[in-house]
């Protein structure tokens, strides 16, 4: 069987025909002729025969996967259900111009301006033809105008429950955290959203908008956000929302108890566990600051069991039992009630997290004798003590370590300033034990110490789901590129959708028995291009999907196709 095969070169694409037959049961290459580029392959055709006239490569294979999950969600049916099409208003709908965004989101994000040259190098006419044109910056902007905020709720309510029907989550398990995304809006810009805080990338001078998802544990599919204030606490964001978010839980699993959510400590404010105990049906897990438990960080290891999770198991085939993870259980009264109480031990965290210490500790050493020499030859400056004593202060603040690691002397003699130190290996030695050490809450009592571990653990799936948001390539909801409330809001609701389609292919693949991420999935989809041919003699081009290498081939099969002949075909016919 012949078909027309691509090798990409230093980012040029190169053709071959092959002929591809079994050879003892196995497909093999049994001939490969070399086309080359596509000018050449032009040149050929135009030379003999039927001449071909031009050729055109188009992305194909990442949009026309996107496409496929589109069409058994139809978000923008949703969209168009809510917001109705203006008077005058042509062209595409409100619910496409969002469609083309989360499919560029998905792929290849790019800029609102940058989106019609983008799409005129894909497939789009073949796969969901629209105007290319329109789908520019001004369109959106009149377009996301137009949008309230309670219809974009209305919208992500509506797109959440058509999820439940499609991707139903089966665990009782859900992980809720928030993040931050930073913009470079002007200060002078109005803005209700857009505030300065503590920003979890480090830019502080930023503004910034923060958002809240819930996801299941089981299809790691977000279920819930919202967008909030750059400079609002996660536990006062937690009280604002948490009906919010405990409705969202019943009604995504359809059923009421038996519920648990799983939470870090930035939000396990007293007044926020008091509301989930008042909901007799909502149980939590959440991690504790190890600065209020300072005792429970000291317990011995020899007191501490590893525990049944993936890692360790793979860790003890390979030999390696000493680098499991650890645990030891106990009760305590916390927020008014007992509760179950785990301290976790990872070794290899501890491992990282003891170089790192190390290093600290060389560099506040260096910058004490260095101080120390500054005092001695009486420097401007270096003649006050509380200044002296500030400066320390200053310098482990910096480096994020205690301040009483070190013994600190500084007096007067002989109407000079003097300064002694010396290592505090009591604090030193309590501050090391702290390592790989982590705390865990829980009012599910019945639960074991593995079942508890294990869903804490699982919080990296909203963790991941943030990553991802913030990819260059995939989602890149950050930085925030719109000034005002509304367009945020619409390129958040955007960003979510990208997310849960991506998760959702991800799974599809996960259930063919394909251990390929959504990344790997979209990256390597991409680079399947489709090829329209035009034929002097004939007034319609030919259209040819390039042979997919083995893992695209994969992952269409996965969906139920396959490409023979350079056609796309259902395997069921």
């Amino acid at each position: 069987m012949a078909h027309l095969h691509k090798k990409m070169k230093k980012g040029r694409p190169y053709y071959y025909i092959r002929e591809i037959a079994r050879v003892a049961g196995k497909p093999k290459v049994i001939n490969q002729v070399y086309l080359g580029s596509p000018e050449r392959m032009l040149e050929m055709a135009t030379s003999s025969g039927e001449p071909c006239v031009k050729v055109q490569a188009q992305e194909f294979g990442a949009l026309w996967l996107a496409n496929l999950i589109e069409q058994e969600v139809g978000f923008s049916q949703i969209v168009d259900s809510v917001i109705d099409r203006g008077d005058k208003e042509n062209g595409p709908t409100v619910g496409e111009y969002f469609l083309y965004a989360v499919f560029n989101r998905m792929i290849d994000a790019r800029s609102k301006r940058a989106l019609p040259e983008w799409y005129k190098s894909t497939a789009i006419q073949h796969i969901r033809p629209t105007q290319i044109d329109v789908l520019d910056s001004q369109h959106y902007w009149r377009k996301w105008e137009r949008i309230e905020q309670k219809q974009l709720h209305e919208i992500a309510e509506n797109f959440f429950q058509k999820l439940t029907k499609l991707e139903s989550p089966s665990s009782d398990c859900f992980m809720f955290d928030t993040t931050n995304y930073y913009t470079y809006m002007a200060s002078n810009t109005k803005s209700d959203l857009a505030k300065r805080g503590k920003n979890k990338a480090g830019k502080n001078w930023l503004r910034q908008i923060g958002v809240a998802l819930l996801v299941s544990r089981d299809n790691q599919i977000p279920f819930y956000y919202r967008e909030y204030e750059g400079n609002r606490h996660d536990s006062k964001l937690f009280a604002r929302v948490m009906d919010q978010v405990i409705g969202a839980m019943h009604k995504h699993v359809g059923k009421q108890g038996n519920l648990t959510i799983v939470f870090d400590k930035g939000m396990n404010s007293e007044d926020n566990i008091k509301a989930i105990d008042i909901q007799e049906d909502i149980h939590f897990i959440t991690t504790y600051s190890s600065y209020f438990a300072k005792d429970l960080v000291q317990i011995k290891l020899k007191k501490f069991q590893p525990i049944d999770i993936d890692k360790n198991r793979e860790l003890s085939e390979l030999g390696r039992e000493d680098d499991r993870m650890l645990a030891w259980r106990t009760t305590g009264e916390y927020w008014g009630k007992e509760r179950a109480v785990i301290v976790t031990y990872n070794p290899l965290t501890a491992t990282r997290q003891r170089y790192s210490f190390e290093k600290k500790i060389l560099s506040l050493q260096k910058t004490l004798f260095e101080m120390q020499n500054n005092i001695r030859k009486q420097k401007p400056h270096w003649r006050d003590k509380k200044l002296v004593i500030a400066r320390h202060k200053k310098v482990c603040s910096k480096l994020h370590i205690p301040k009483d690691l070190y013994k600190i002397d500084v007096y007067l003699k002989d109407d000079r300033l003097h300064m002694n130190f010396r290592k505090n290996y009591y604090r030193i030695g309590r501050y090391i034990n702290r390592f790989g050490k982590n705390i865990l809450i829980t009012d599910n009592m019945d639960w074991t110490t593995d079942e508890i571990v294990k869903a804490s653990l699982d919080r990296y799936v909203v963790e991941e789901a943030f990553r991802q948001s913030k990819d260059e390539d995939l989602i890149s909801l950050m930085p925030l590129r719109h000034w005002t409330d509304s367009k945020i809001r619409c390129h958040i609701l955007t960003c979510i959708v990208a997310l849960a389609y991506l998760q959702i292919i991800e799974n599809r693949l996960k259930k063919a028995g394909l251990k390929i991420t959504a990344h790997t999935s979209m990256d390597k989809m991409h680079t399947l291009h489709s090829c329209l041919m035009w034929h002097s003699q004939k007034r319609k081009p030919q259209r040819m999907i390039e042979e997919p290498d083995q893992i695209q081939s994969q992952i269409i099969e996965a969906f139920g196709f396959q490409v023979k002949r350079g056609v796309l075909q259902n395997i069921k016919g």
